[in-house]
Formats: C-alpha cells, sequence, structure tokens
C-alpha cells in the first residue's frame, strides 16, 4: 500500500508538471476562480518561498540524501503507526518529485496559484501533509516505550 501511495503520488506529480510546461508559457496564468486561484507556470530555483534560490546541488544532495535514509530506516518505519510510516512516504514522494524537477531542469515547476501564497505544486502538497502527518502520529498516536 504505502509503494502504491508513493507511485500515485509521484506519477500524479511529474504528469501535471509536464502537461502545464508543455501547454502554457513560462509566466502564463489561467484564472480558474479569478483573484482566488489561478494555475500559473513558473519555475522556482529555491526551496519554499524561493528560500536558498539558486542552490541546485545542495538540494539535489539534500533530496539523495533523504532517499538513502528513508530506504535505510524504511525496516523500522513500516513497523511505526500508520499516520508516521504514511507520512514518511508522502515527504519521499514529494521529495523524488522536486528532484527530478532540479536534476532535469535545476528548476522546480510549480503552478498552483492561491493569490496570496507562493506558486507550488502537487509535490509541495504531499510534503506539507507527509510531514503534518508524521507530527501528528508523534503527537497523539505513537506510543511512549520509556516507561
Amino acid at each position: 500500500m504505502a509503494f502504491c501511495l508513493f507511485v500515485v503520488l509521484l506519477v500524479l506529480d511529474q504528469v501535471v508538471k509536464s502537461y502545464v510546461s508543455t501547454a502554457m508559457l513560462l509566466g502564463e496564468t489561467i484564472p480558474v476562480v479569478p483573484g482566488i486561484f489561478h494555475i500559473t507556470y513558473i519555475l522556482n530555483p529555491g526551496a519554499a518561498f524561493g528560500m536558498l534560490a539558486h542552490q541546485r546541488w545542495f538540494f539535489i544532495l539534500a533530496g539523495i540524501i533523504i532517499v538513502a535514509a528513508f530506504l535505510y530506516y524504511y525496516p523500522r518505519l513500516r513497523r511505526q503507526c500508520g499516520w508516521f510510516h504514511y507520512g514518511c512516504v508522502a515527504l519521499l514522494s514529494g521529495a523524488v518529485g522536486n528532484l527530478i524537477d532540479r536534476i532535469r531542469n535545476g528548476l522546480v515547476i510549480d503552478f498552483i496559484d492561491f493569490r496570496v501564497w507562493p506558486v507550488f505544486n502537487i509535490a509541495d502538497i504531499a510534503i506539507v501533509l507527509g510531514v503534518a502527518s508524521m507530527i501528528y502520529a508523534i503527537l497523539y498516536k505513537m506510543k511512549d516505550t520509556e516507561d
């Protein structure tokens, strides 16, 4: 099931990014709900909010480290509660989706534009929901084994 989640999120991210990058011009915006939600094609040279712009090799290295750490710890992760396990899988899927962009283009394709927030993509959603799921698991679902 975890593998299916990983694949679905990664394929959805890459297919939509491919469509946006071929069907739209860079900087083009399509209002879905005018003034509230647009599809806007941009290339992001940094992380969230454009932080650490143009640090391509840093982000590629960080992505590779995340993948390696996930693979190393996965046997232990599988034994954790579902919220933590699947949160890690979602985070990995998002990290790999953006890593593919950085390796291919040096930049990440972003397109979801709510006008009051920086433009983002499906991989970013997977990362945020994965981390939120992990935090939820740590705070409310994981048993304290130190007793």
